[in-house]
């Protein structure tokens, strides 16, 4: 039974009034943080409420709409917005005056980032308690303390990393906020300076995390990718290589390059393995996983991770044939998405013939016409006028979506995302494991930083090992450039990295944005880098002047 991360509202509400209790009494329960962090069992308790609301990523602030991982992927050259329904949707195709600081969504991520940092700061803070027992698991009183404080600094570094690329100079706050200590004056700190705080938080987790860590949590190798990110960003280059080396060294994490798992011996490819539900994790087969996000169905505080494939698997059951839908929801197709984001042309362009990550199993390009057996537990899909069942009915790309060509249902999309619930195949729920970091994505981030290194043969070496994973063809140092290295990173990643981060650390998400992406990049202006602070930031700051980000 994996273990669900119950969000541990203590964490982020203090209540210390019921010290004044007439009754002097604690009651048993009420939970304070001077109740839950008395040992080891309560700070545990506390990190599983810190990656549960890591989790939100996927699983929604709102329980309605709003997906946060949209605004670190949408929008770019490689995912473009078909059905406008979220205010991010509308900022997306527009730009301009849609991109503003009273956005629901800026708003909302702003503030879940920072009680990321307030929850890890409370942990950080009670720590160091002298009263606190940490007898558990068999190891010393200073092991467990320093896996703790790890896992909370490397939850707040990686809270800040998102904080600096959507906003630039953010407020550094090392402390946690109470009802007793409201800050109203404010400062943000220079992105450079947020960086350094990151790279010291991860150093300390670097020391204290474990290779295999317990299900949902970080893991030392995504300790060591973020930390060779961060390098980068700062422009440390060597520090960015020995970090990543580290990774891609480490012979506890290897990637995938055989058939496994639960669909092992069906038709597919070794690289389309880890993304079906049953493989997702280590435990399971999956070597390359750095960090996976934990669901759980029909489980209190299991969540799930809907948003991903509702937002991404097309509505195949609106295309019309002759004047009939013919397609049924089913298990094979992933179930009922609502296709609200969608790859671009050019990112289903990209691959070789050869390439198992453009092929059939990765990419759903068409669909087979199947009868009740081939479709059940579903019911059988409807022939069209001249039809049989076993015909094949291709999707349409040949026209990219743009701002006069959108809402399109017979648009390819990753099926990387696909899931389906036996039991509820018309539904959109998802409970699948969600990775969220692995090893390719290191590789080619090794790839970058050596490339900055002047080492383009080295560069080339790590890139082919991923390459070569998916049948595409090897290539030369000659052939290596920034560009090639980002076509190969949406090849491998799409879906997967904060692909807006991915361009703005090369100074590339203009260009190419508005090169690839025909529904909203043709609007980007500069300012457009950043996203505005959220007025209600600016609002609540009373006694010191926030300053805006420029153009807004």
């Amino acid at each position: 039974m994996k273990p669900i991360y119950l969000l541990i509202s203590s964490l982020l509400i203090l209540t210390a009034s019921c010290k004044d209790s007439i009754l002097n009494e604690t009651p048993p329960n009420l939970i304070t943080t001077e109740t839950l962090y008395t040992d080891y069992s309560g700070f545990d308790a506390g990190v599983n409420g810190l990656y549960a609301l890591i989790r939100l990523t996927d699983e929604g602030l709102d329980g309605g709409s709003s997906l946060t991982s949209d605004l670190f992927k949408l929008g770019t050259d490689n995912l473009v917005s078909n059905h406008q329904v979220s205010p991010y949707n509308s900022v997306t195709t527009r730009w301009g005056v849609n991109n503003n600081s009273t956005n629901s969504f800026y708003s909302g991520t702003f503030s879940w980032l920072y009680r990321i940092v307030n929850s890890a700061n409370t942990i950080i803070e009670q720590a160091e308690n002298i009263e606190v027992d940490w007898q558990a698991s068999g190891k010393s009183n200073i092991e467990n303390k320093n896996y703790i404080l790890a896992n909370a600094k490397a939850t707040r570094a990686w809270a800040y990393r998102h904080l600096s690329y959507l906003w630039g100079d953010v407020p550094l706050n090392l402390n946690s906020t109470k009802g007793s200590n409201i800050v109203t004056n404010w400062k943000r700190t220079p992105k450079g300076d947020v960086q350094k705080l990151i790279v010291e938080d991860l150093k300390f987790a670097l020391q204290h995390i474990p290779i295999e860590p317990l299900a949902g949590r970080i893991s030392k190798g995504a300790v060591g990718h973020f930390l060779a990110e961060t390098y980068f960003n700062l422009h440390r280059l060597d520090s960015a290589a020995f970090y990543a080396e580290q990774v891609v060294q480490n012979s506890s994490y290897k990637l995938v390059n055989a058939r496994y798992g639960v669909k092992k011996g069906q038709p597919g490819v070794p690289f389309m393995d880890m993304f079906i539900d049953g493989n997702t994790n280590r435990s399971e087969g999956n070597t390359e996983a750095l960090w996976v996000f934990q669901f759980e169905r029909q489980t209190v505080g299991g969540g799930n991770n809907s948003f991903v494939k509702r937002h991404h698997i097309s509505r195949y059951n609106s295309i019309k044939v002759n004047g009939i839908n013919p397609l049924k929801f089913s298990v094979e197709r992933g179930g009922r998405g609502l296709g609200r984001n969608s790859l671009t042309k050019f990112a289903i362009d990209l691959y070789e013939p050869q390439d198992h990550r453009g092929s059939e199993y990765a990419i759903r390009k068409f669909f087979i016409l199947r009868n009740a057996v081939q479709n059940a537990p579903a019911e059988a899909d409807l022939l069209p006028t001249g039809y049989q069942y076993g015909d094949t009915l291709h999707l349409d790309w040949k026209t990219d979506i743009s701002e006069t060509n959108n809402a399109l249902v017979n648009w390819p999309y990753s099926r990387k995302v696909e899931y389906t619930d036996s039991e509820n195949i018309a539904g959109d729920l998802d409970y699948k494991d969600q990775i969220y970091l692995r090893l390719a994505d290191t590789y080619l981030l090794y790839a970058e930083i050596l490339f900055a290194q002047s080492k383009a043969k080295e560069a080339a070496d790590m890139i082919n090992i991923v390459r070569r994973r998916a049948g595409a063809s090897e290539i030369s140092s000659s052939q290596v450039n920034i560009d090639f290295i980002l076509d190969e990173r949406s090849r491998e990643l799409v879906l997967e990295e904060d692909r807006r981060y991915t361009l703005l650390r090369h100074q590339k998400w203009i260009e190419r944005t508005r090169k690839y992406n025909k529904n909203g990049g043709q609007y980007i202006t500069e300012r457009d880098t950043l996203f505005p602070i959220p007025q209600i930031v600016i609002d609540a700051n009373l006694t010191e002047k926030m300053k805006q980000n420029e153009g807004y």
